[in-house]
């Protein structure tokens, strides 16, 4: 079993991971994450339980404490900010190393002792490119070179389109990266799933478009954004307000996107250690969701009262009002 996030990076690792293990005789099953699932959580550990793996291949999921699936072999492969000792299970993480590899390239080294088909390098690339990894690795140069720079960047933006809808299904952006060969293949429309992709990238175009008027409130180090959109944009909108306030921690907060919670995201110009910041203003009731990623891309889902105790903390204890 393959278990990946469902981003651009994630889902090109199960892909790397799935078809070189399918070429060496070695079918696999894939499961790729929703809104809010992780693989620590009892529900989804309930439902791997029941698939019954013969062993489990973790991917772009972070690296957690404790055993994901107890008495199954298991691999991590990963390059965020460690959380916890996962059991017994084998790490194979690029965090700590410059440049940082994503888990896609993870994957594409990982797979060398299969001899994988050169094809596959682009997947590799993908990863890197929708993970906005920024470091001289040649297999990315090596990979413009052959698809195409321009190709690669707008295969991932396509593929990591459907994870920020509303509906958040990643299932056309999996069977376009287990079924192409190039990124000028995903995109020229030859296969159904292309045509989703594209509606998907126009559902989150039209919801930035909204969220992108919300000002920011400014209360020392931090700026606060909050909309309510059921789209995964709040990356997007701190990321976007990051390079305006370049001297501000930015919290970009989405209470529409699952209910019951408040997903956030925190990006920064100012070299701060988000997760240090967030682990300094952890609310009690944080959980597994909360501050995990990069040092210098974090973010979180709380529920609303930790939300506004967590809010009160860093300077805006209005959040702490009902206001729905």
């Amino acid at each position: 079993m393959i278990l990946g996030h469902f981003d651009a990076d994630g889902l090109s690792a199960a892909a790397i991971l799935s078809r070189a293990l399918e070429r060496a005789g070695r079918p696999s099953d894939i499961r790729i994450t929703g809104k809010g699932e992780n693989p620590w959580s009892p529900a989804l550990r309930q439902e791997l339980a029941a698939r019954a793996p013969g062993g489990l291949i973790v991917t772009d999921l972070g690296v957690g404490e404790g055993e994901i699936l107890p008495g199954t072999p298991t691999v991590l492969i990963d390059h965020h900010v460690p959380r916890g000792t996962p059991g017994e299970a084998v790490v194979i993480t690029g965090n700590g190393r410059l440049p940082e590899p994503t888990s896609s390239l993870l994957a594409w080294w990982c797979v060398q002792a299969l001899d994988p088909p050169e094809e596959l390098l682009w997947l590799a690339a993908l990863g890197l490119v929708g993970d906005m990894a920024e470091g001289d690795f040649p297999e990315l140069a090596e990979a413009q070179a052959r698809f195409g720079k321009t190709a690669l960047r707008d295969a991932a933006s396509l593929v990591n389109a459907p994870r920020r809808t509303a509906l958040a299904d990643p299932a056309p952006a999996l069977a376009l990266l287990l079924k192409c060969d190039s990124p000028k293949e995903l995109l020229k429309g030859g296969h159904p799933e292309t045509a989703q992709l594209l509606a998907a990238k126009a559902e989150v175009a039209a919801a930035l478009e909204g969220a992108r008027r919300v000002p920011p409130k400014v209360r020392g180090d931090v700026a606060l954004i909050r909309f309510s959109s059921p789209c995964q944009i709040h990356p997007l909108i701190a990321q976007s307000w990051r390079g305006r306030l370049k001297d501000k921690i930015v919290l970009a907060a989405n209470t529409g996107y699952r209910p019951g919670w408040v997903h956030f995201a925190a990006r920064s110009a100012t070299g701060t250690d988000l997760i240090d910041f967030l682990a300094r203003h952890r609310p009690p009731g944080a959980g597994a969701e909360y501050g995990s990623g990069h040092a210098q891309a974090t973010g979180g889902a709380l529920r609303p009262a930790d939300w506004y105790h967590f809010a009160a903390r860093i300077g805006f204890p209005e959040e702490t009002l009902p206001h729905e």
